[in-house]
């Protein structure tokens, strides 16, 4: 805890999706701060194992756990009441509808804010989004996306959900904390990984009847170690003067995709991929763009030009904005991140 902080140890804070992969993270960064009025929102139905290990860990404090659902307008009156802090990590991961995707991603975050604004106390909304909202379109290979490059406006084409959930969700957050007056930050991590979040990225390539297929080659991958990503996702909720403001999240030394894929069938198992050229992927994914067209989407497009462009294009990436305006610095660096992440992937 920083005395410039915007609240106090004895401030509320609330923390949506608690439970999750990055979200224990916060949990336990904020603890490690010192602030201690903690209040944990998770679903209902979902496992409060990792939490409570957390939770013990640091001491025992009296954090109050509360299940509810975003959907409910009670639900969010009562865990937004006396709060000065909000991070909201809560979104429709692992949906696949759109119009799923959508309710509990953008309604959920209205219902969020508007019960925030009733209690007209909050110094701060924390937004988690992704780099997913980006389009790099207008971008050349290798140019830098940071935080001046545009959302995509046509997010719909992406062929993903969770994609479009997230530029719907924070053009809500833009608009509506304009309206009413409440400070926000956004905060849009890269690839986020670690223990607890299985498995190689897209980003490096796609695992297509079996076999691998290694699309990513020399692009940087944009990685944040997920305990990295949870600090500056909390710095992004104390530090003062940074209202309205958006901040990427990318750790430094940044592997490529083939480095990590070569680091990967190392240590944690051996398979068989194939280098898919640079060309090659675009092609694919024209063709498979076009006969999802022309069979009226007898094909999902789950594969475009737009999604090649997003994940395949290479792209290189900046911390520069988090570091200096935050006064973040990734504590986790690769090589330890990597050697965490792969003895987890290895089961050890």
């Amino acid at each position: 805890m920083s005395t410039d902080d915007i609240i106090n140890d004895n401030d509320r804070v609330l923390i949506t999706g608690a439970n999750g992969f990055i979200g224990t993270r916060v949990v336990d960064t904020l603890l490690r701060y010192g602030y201690r009025n903690l209040v944990c929102l998770m679903r209902p139905s979902g496992q409060n194992s990792a939490l409570m290990k957390i939770i013990l860990e640091r001491g025992s404090p009296p954090i109050e756990i509360c299940r509810g659902n975003l959907l409910s307008r009670e639900d969010c009156d009562k865990v937004t009441e006396g709060v000065s802090v909000i991070y909201h990590l809560a979104a429709g991961r692992g949906v696949k509808s759109y119009p799923d995707a959508f309710l509990n991603s953008v309604v959920t975050t209205r219902n969020l804010l508007e019960a925030a604004a009733r209690t007209n106390r909050l110094k701060r909304f924390v937004g988690v989004s992704s780099f997913s909202v980006y389009s790099n379109l207008k971008l050349r290979r290798r140019d830098v996306l940071d935080e001046t490059c545009e959302m995509d406006r046509e997010p719909e084409l992406r062929g993903e959900a969770y994609c479009y959930a997230k530029v719907r969700q924070d053009e809500l957050t833009v608009d509506f904390c304009g309206r009413n007056g409440i400070p926000y930050v956004l905060v849009r991590p890269g690839t986020v990984f670690g223990p607890g979040n299985r498995g190689l990225p897209g980003r490096i390539g796609i695992d297509l009847l079996g076999l691998f297929l290694h699309l990513g080659g020399s692009n940087r991958i944009p990685f944040t170690y997920v305990d990295n990503c949870a600090e500056a996702i909390v710095l992004a909720g104390l530090r003062p003067g940074v209202g309205g403001e958006v901040f990427n999240v990318v750790d430094d030394d940044l592997p490529t995709s083939r480095e990590f894929l070569n680091l990967y069938k190392k240590h944690v198992r051996r398979f068989r991929s194939i280098r898919v050229p640079r060309a090659a992927g675009y092609l694919l994914c024209s063709l498979w763009e076009k006969y999802s067209s022309w069979s009226r989407g007898q094909l999902p497009p789950v594969f475009n030009t737009r999604r090649w462009s997003n994940d395949w294009k290479g792209n290189r990436y900046s911390n520069e904005k988090l570091k200096t305006r935050l006064g973040w610095k990734p504590r986790v660096s690769f090589p330890v991140a990597s050697k965490r992440f792969f003895e987890h992937e290895r089961g050890l």
